[in-house]
């Protein structure tokens, strides 16, 4: 059975964000993700963690000026300062937390800038993060992500990740599998799953309904047979990563709404 941790930016949103922590462990949850931890204490997660009994599986290193529509600095030229001191506090977070895997999002190529320019500054900075990261024993991970959620994203297809996987060349650099962003630009997520998974550079799934972006239960993709897939795949390559729950819950800002949602899973643990 697929393991599966909490996205705590988008579940629970009712809810103050370290308050997040008790509702998803209460639901059954044994790992989290979310986007940045960086508003808070290391000290006041690591206590939601240990209360809990929760593990944290993922977050991003600073993205910019996420505010002003900036999402990631791995591809901007003349950055490259700003992006490793954002390394630098993502992996001393990663530490404190015990999180093996670092996300770190590419950006948007800037208007006017070739793309094999971009891409030649994300390498650089894709290879000096990935050395930084496994003097920490932690992971780096790059997603492609489509282009209608984030126009001008630079990496948006398995393929590309997974020659910027290649090219850098470190070991503890894998890619980020968003099966939402897949389904949405590519299509044929299950024959991915097939051909990506079994290569080891897969370090992390993420899931949502698509085209909304809400329970896995909803919409054009049949995740139970997905899970199937994984569940599959992992048995035969010995596959161990988790599943990131990364949608928008139906009921939006009810009160209990995601926990009303998560019918999808209760079923699935109950067939399992």
């Amino acid at each position: 059975m697929p393991q599966f941790a909490a996205n705590l930016s988008m579940l629970y949103p009712e809810l103050d964000f370290l308050d997040r922590f008790d509702a998803a462990a209460k639901d059954g949850f044994q790992a989290v993700e979310y986007l940045f931890p960086y508003d808070f204490t290391k000290e006041a997660i690591v206590a939601k963690l240990k209360a809990n009994g929760l593990q944290q599986v993922l977050f991003n290193a600073p993205p910019g000026d996420w505010a002003a529509g900036e999402r990631g600095l791995a591809c901007l030229p003349g950055r490259e300062a700003e992006f490793r001191e954002g390394i630098a506090k993502a992996i001393d977070y990663a530490v404190a937390l015990d999180c093996p895997r670092i996300h770190i999002m590419a950006g948007l190529v800037p208007e006017g800038l070739a793309r094999d320019a971009a891409e030649a500054v994300y390498v650089e900075n894709l290879r000096w993060a990935a050395a930084e990261a496994a003097k920490a024993g932690r992971d780096v991970l790059i997603e492609p992500i489509n282009t209608r959620d984030i126009p001008r994203f630079f990496l948006n297809r398995q393929d590309h990740a997974h020659q910027i996987a290649e090219t850098v060349g470190a070991p503890n650099l894998k890619v980020q599998m968003d099966l939402y962003h897949c389904q949405i630009v590519e299509g044929d997520v299950a024959m991915k799953l097939r051909q990506y998974l079994p290569t080891g550079r897969v370090g992390h799934l993420q899931i949502a309904g698509v085209p909304e972006r809400h329970e896995p239960d909803v919409g054009e993709q049949n995740y139970d047979y997905l899970f199937g897939v994984i569940d599959e795949v992992s048995a035969q390559c010995g596959w161990q990563g988790w599943v990131g729950c990364e949608y928008r819950p139906r009921r939006g800002m009810e009160p209990g709404g995601t926990s009303a949602g998560l019918g999808w899973l209760r079923d699935w643990r109950q067939r399992a």
